[in-house]
Formats: C-alpha cells, structure tokens, sequence
C-alpha cells in the first residue's frame, strides 16, 4: 500500500475502499427543530459568504463526478428543499458526463409541491424522514404541527415518479419506539420502503446516551411480532441498510444499524459540506477545505488532489465504541446526511 495518497483517480482511502457516494449538504438551516438534532431556537446558521454558491457546489460535484469515479450524488442539509436554487443545481448536475444517479434526503415539507419540478430536472429519488403517525408526537419531536406536510410530500414524491420513495425513521425509547409495526404497515400500504436508523451521536446538544438508543435487534424483535421476516437474499453491497423480506416479499424493510452493527468496512461514501468542507467520514473530527481552494483559484485537477488526500486519511471505523470517542463538534444538520 503506498504511503502517500494517490496523484490521480478516483476517491480511495489506505484500506482499499473506494468512494463512489457523494452526499452533498445544500444548507445547514432546517424548518423542523427535532428534538434528536437541535435545540427549540435552532442553531447558529452558517452566514450567506461561507455557504458554497450554486456554481462551486456544481463544479465540485463536477470534479468528483468526471476525475473521482463518483457515480451516486445525494442531496441533504439541514433541509435542502429551502435552498433557492435547488432546482438549478439539480438540472446541472444532471447535465454532467457521465450523469450521476441522483437523490434527495428531505423532511417532507413542501416537496409534494416540488416534487414534479424536480424530477423534471432530473432527480431520482428521494428519502424522506418520518419518525411518527401520529400528529401530537410529531409537533412534540420536531416542534412543529406539520405532519399532514410530511404525508403530502411522500405521495407528491410518488405521484411524480421520484421512486422508489424511500423512508427514513429514529425511533427513540419511550418517545415512538412502539411505532416501529405501524410504520411498516404505513408503508407498505402506499409502496414506499422504510428504513430503520439507530439513533447517532450527532445532536448539537451532545446529549445522545447509547442506553437509550433503541437497537437493530430491539427494531427487528417489535417488528417480528407481526410480520414475517426473512434474510433479503439481495448482496448488501456498500449499501447502510440490512434489509429483510416481508411476509415472503418481494416488499423489504431495512435498518441501518450505524452504532451496534457498523457497516465502515464497506463505507463507499465522501461528503461535502454546504460551507465546502470534504469529510470523510459522517463521524470525523478533521475537515479539509475545498471553499478556500477553489476560490483561490486553484484548477479542477488541484481541487481533486486535495479531495484524494482528505479521503486517503479515512480511518478504519467510526470509533463510537472506543473509549476515547469524541462525537463531531457539528451536529448532523451542519454536516449532511
């Protein structure tokens, strides 16, 4: 193995794997404030000159796309339906050669208005985040009454041909943790698949405790006590999520079991901040700054040395069960999911 990073190709750290997934943060600001990720008043917001322009993010997702073997781009924030030229950014990207498969991370709110408009411009799919079905839980985790949002944005999603549309939930001890049954049934009923997300020491509060983190096997145990499921016999891949069949399938479930099942062995993802930071790892505590290169005037190949260099430095693993873990000093609205 050398012991420099690589002076050309694609996005490879020093234990082989190979970044081909880019998740790439469009804000840092949100129009939910859920419990597990800020404080009722928000957070600092990063100011208008440090967030990327809609140019920058679309030339560096053009140099990951044609010299670093991108192939998949995912859009998050905070909430990236907010960001004003989302749709100019999608269609750009879209645009590129050879063109990435695209997707959007999102809370829900206001997509089944956008949704047409952005698989026009050329958006796959989505993810959206959904903790709960019921309405009074929902205004209490996310400290706002807009679940019927929520639902009109998964089956605009749908109706406009943005499949498969995918769902994102947190279950938390004695908050939803019982809902994980109707969850699924709610998704199986409108064709959407779930995932299940352990919950992250990602919080701005910092106030994640693992004890009261609700497992993959907890997950699995509810969910088995009313339906039938079965290994997906479908190779995993690089993919997060373990999924299963449902009462015989082809319908799957999945839980991405970030904390007592990790998945880093198999990590094929690289992330950009919305202030234009590389992270090569959801949990890492260093960033390398492209913002700062690019305007500077540094050239596409010199953007992507750089980029080489951040991921050759990718550790092994996430470290949440070492003893000397230190979670992200941002929290995951500022990273990018």
């Amino acid at each position: 193995m050398k012991a420099t990073h690589p002076s050309d190709g694609v996005l490879v750290d020093r234990y082989g794997r190979i970044a081909r997934d880019l998740r790439v943060s469009l804000t840092d600001k949100c129009n939910l404030r859920c419990t597990y990720c800020m404080p009722a008043e928000g957070l600092p917001w990063l100011a208008g000159p440090q967030l990327l322009t809609d140019d920058e993010i679309v030339r560096l997702v053009g140099v990951a796309v044609r010299r670093l073997g991108v192939t998949e781009v995912r859009f998050t924030g905070g909430e990236p339906l907010i960001r004003p030229g989302l749709l100019d950014i999608v269609a750009a990207v879209a645009a590129l050669e050879p063109r990435p498969r695209i997707s959007l991370t999102t809370n829900g709110i206001g997509l089944d208005r956008l949704a047409p408009a952005l698989h026009a411009a050329g958006l796959d799919r989505v993810n959206v985040s959904l903790d709960t079905l019921d309405a009074d839980r929902f205004t209490a985790l996310t400290r706002r009454p807009r679940l019927d949002a929520v639902l009109a944005g998964l089956a605009g999603a749908a109706a406009a041909g943005l499949t498969p549309v995918k769902i994102n939930s947190v279950l938390m001890r004695g908050v939803n943790d019982d809902e994980a049954p109707a969850l699924l049934r709610f998704a199986l009923t409108h064709g959407y698949e779930l995932r299940f997300i352990e919950q992250m020491p990602l919080d701005a509060q910092h106030g994640w405790d693992r004890a009261a983190m609700v497992t993959a096997d907890e997950i699995l145990a509810s969910l088995r006590r009313e339906f039938d499921l079965r290994t997906d016999p479908v190779e995993r891949g690089s993919a997060p999520a373990e999924t299963w069949l449902v009462d015989g399938g082809p319908a799957r479930v999945g839980v991405i079991a970030s904390v007592t099942r990790p998945f880093c062995g198999d990590c094929d993802r690289t992330r950009l901040t919305a202030d234009g930071q590389v992270r090569a790892c959801l949990f890492a505590t260093e960033e390398s700054d492209l913002r700062g290169a690019l305007r500077a005037g540094v050239d596409d190949e010199g953007l992507a040395d750089r980029w080489r260099r951040a991921m050759w430095g990718k550790r092994a693993g996430h470290g949440i069960d070492d003893p000397t873990f230190l979670q992200p000093a941002r929290p995951m609205s500022a990273i990018g999911g």
